[in-house]
């Protein structure tokens, strides 16, 4: 697995034209992101070594190296879920490649059903903490030396000087930019109104079936974290309704552009 993501990192490198200053992972519905940037280069999964399928919904399946106000930046359209029945180090390795490519910086978007009432959907939210519910962990296993430590600290996962910073650019823009626990489940099956109370209780606001993973590996390989979630619908607390992708995509496009905004001022700064 070493040679395998350090491989993967030499050949991306060799792939595009300049050294990106963040990742971005794009969640649910958000593919469409890079849209109006300037794309240098766009790579599908299919042709990235070591890189597996991704099957989720409006995920697009690309590698994509665009500039964000000026400084370029390493997308990925669509992520790896545990769900799909990938193993836990394939869901990662994207992010072991980006920290073997020497990217600093990791921004993580997410699509997430909210637990809080005053959290509808529509709503950007910063996540500042999260729980991980997912019953595995990245890290389980031979420890990867070559990145980090076998007991990487977890506190402060999240960059307190990006959260500090993009809630100041929030209110300069006059954005309304929540904070929030975000609990990570593996899913597929939607939570029930039983677990959305529970997970309530802990303290989360937000549920979802990705993230964490990324995150951990991210810390674990030194990188600061960055992470934020569109609610794209009411937990189960609050209704007894179906929820629908085409629901959960729309939802997801209404902050998209605020997102877009916070992140252009956020990463001229790196």
């Amino acid at each position: 697995m070493k040679a395998d993501f350090s491989q993967t990192a030499a050949w991306l490198k060799d792939k595009l034209q300049s050294q990106p200053v963040a990742g971005l992972i794009l969640g649910t519905g958000l593919s469409s992101f890079t849209d109006d940037m300037e794309v240098l280069a766009t790579i599908p999964y299919s042709e990235v070594p070591g890189f597996v399928e991704s099957t989720a919904p409006s995920h697009r399946g690309n590698v994509v190296l665009a500039l964000l106000n000026d400084k370029p930046v390493l997308v990925m359209q669509g992520r790896f879920h545990f769900y799909e029945g990938h193993p836990m180090h394939a869901v990662v390795f994207p992010t072991r490649v980006m920290s073997r490519m020497g990217i600093p910086n990791l921004i993580v978007t997410n699509a997430a059903g909210s637990l809080r009432k005053e959290l509808a959907p529509g709503a950007l939210v910063q996540i500042y903490d999260h729980i991980n519910h997912m019953g595995t962990n990245p890290l389980i296993g031979a420890n990867i030396e070559e990145l980090g430590e076998r007991f990487p600290s977890m506190n402060l996962a999240y960059d307190p000087i990006f959260i500090r910073r993009c809630q100041e650019i929030a209110k300069a823009e006059d954005i309304t930019l929540h904070q929030g626990i975000y609990l990570a489940v593996t899913g597929p099956s939607l939570e029930t109104k039983a677990e959305c109370a529970a997970f309530a209780s802990w303290g989360a606001d937000l549920v979802g079936m990705s993230t964490v993973p990324e995150v951990i590996a991210a810390r674990h390989a030194g990188m600061r974290v960055a992470a934020f979630s569109i609610v794209t619908n009411y937990s189960n607390l609050f209704h007894d309704d179906q929820h629908s992708q085409a629901e959960i995509q729309a939802n997801a496009a209404k902050s998209s552009v605020h997102l877009k905004t916070i992140l252009h001022h956020l990463v001229s700064e790196l």
